[in-house]
């Protein structure tokens, strides 16, 4: 059981006892008649083969409550994406795949990139992304959630208490990020430890009070990859396509919606999924590269806001960076200690000198091009360059799923 503190500027709501997943899904499946729930899974063929999302499409197929599901599949042959639909197959939902890389959905890319829009490359905010697009085609949607598919420990009930915040017309929120622990006999969720928190913290003490700092500081897991919002949400958003993701879609939250209107959930007692490799001399790899791309995300968001970068602000960040990030890592390694836990100082250790090496490249990055690769376009801009797109991609999608 956790507690029951509110922290930050948003709503936080807690695991208080075992909750009754039979009462949630009720309410869910009365309200849903009302407010239609669609589900997007971005997933790669390879999750296919693997054991986390066979256990997912076991849980999902005692859902009742959700009107589609909709698989965002990254790259994928036409055997892959035939393999893909047989595979989903057994859900009772209505499921349609987006086949991403077939030639109808590249024909869509393709026609947005010629009106002068960027798609961004391909990853897991490009697929999320269109399938936005697909959703908002259907114009019956209220709720869009979305949850990665490489969950070792998933059950429903993640699903439900995600969908729960913004679904119930009595909460009635915009946007609900989840959050959990990532606990084996060790600590996990090194991102979010030792590069995330003590780095908004360290800009805090640099810049002082900054609303959107606060806001950040506010998640208590901001890379979460499980959340839900109100279908207009996704109609307005602009999100990297790298893995700034999590950062940019907060960002965008942030601007798009009041603060009252954003909460976040405890959505398990523990959430285990596939580890990246750490790669601390290669930073096109790994826990490296995703560095690179959180620091570059935040610091443009940071400018967009005003904030004027220089070299000696990046120094003095780096210092406080490094020295803010090694007292927490003493926490961690006293938390670790009175719970019996495992605890690898080395590595800890070694994974804060990475990261600082990540925040020293993406501050060179910046310095050279503020701008950097463009956000994906939101699809209120698509739709305004493009007026037919949406019909477009839902016929698409739907010949593909004709596909024997």
């Amino acid at each position: 059981m956790s507690d029951f503190y509110q922290t930050g500027i948003i709503a936080t709501f807690h695991r208080l006892g075992k909750p009754s997943l039979e009462k949630i899904e009720s309410e869910l499946s009365w309200y849903a008649s009302e407010r239609p729930i669609a589900l997007v899974l971005p997933s790669l063929y390879s999750e296919l083969e693997g054991d986390a999302l066979k256990e997912i499409v076991r849980e999902l197929k005692e859902v009742r409550y959700i009107s589609e599901i909709v698989v965002a599949l990254g790259p994928a042959t036409e055997d892959e994406f035939k393999y893909a639909k047989e595979f989903f197959s057994i859900l009772p939902q209505k499921v349609s795949i987006i086949w991403n890389t077939g030639p109808r959905i590249s024909e869509i890319y393709k026609t947005i990139e010629n009106a002068d829009l960027p798609t961004g490359e391909q990853g897991k905010g490009r697929s999320a992304w269109m399938a936005y697009g697909y959703v908002l085609s259907q114009q019956r949607f209220q709720t869009i959630v979305l949850h990665d598919c490489d969950i070792l420990t998933y059950n429903r009930e993640m699903l439900a208490r995600l969908c729960y915040p913004v679904t119930s017309p009595s909460l009635d929120y915009d946007f609900c990020k989840g959050f959990y622990s990532r606990v084996t006999d060790r600590l996990h969720g090194r991102m979010t430890r030792l590069l995330v928190t003590p780095l908004i913290r360290s800009l805090q003490k640099i810049l002082g009070y900054l609303p959107i700092l606060v806001f950040f500081d506010s998640f208590r897991y901001p890379l979460a990859g499980e959340f839900s919002m109100d279908v207009d949400m996704a109609r307005v958003i602009r999100i990297p396509g790298d893995w700034g993701l999590e950062v940019g879609v907060l960002a965008e939250v942030y601007r798009n919606t009041s603060l009252r209107r954003v909460c976040q959930v405890d959505i398990a007692e523990n959430y285990e999924h596939k580890h990246q490799e750490l790669s601390p001399e290669d930073a096109t790899k790994g826990l490296h590269k995703m560095c690179v791309d959180i620091c570059k995300s935040l610091f443009r968001t940071l400018a967009s806001e005003g904030i004027v970068f220089s070299d000696g602000f990046f120094k003095t960040l780096v210092a406080t960076y490094t020295r803010t990030a090694q007292d927490m890592l003493k926490r961690y390694e006293d938390d670790a200690a009175i719970n019996g836990l495992i605890f690898d100082r080395h590595a800890e250790s070694l994974a804060v000198e990475t990261f600082t090496k990540g925040i020293k490249k993406a501050a060179e990055i910046i310095t050279e091009d503020p701008l950097g690769v463009p956000l994906i376009a939101s699809w209120d801009r698509v739709t305004a360059a493009i007026p037919d797109i949406l019909v477009r991609i839902r016929e698409a999608v739907e010949e593909d799923n004709k596909i024997n």
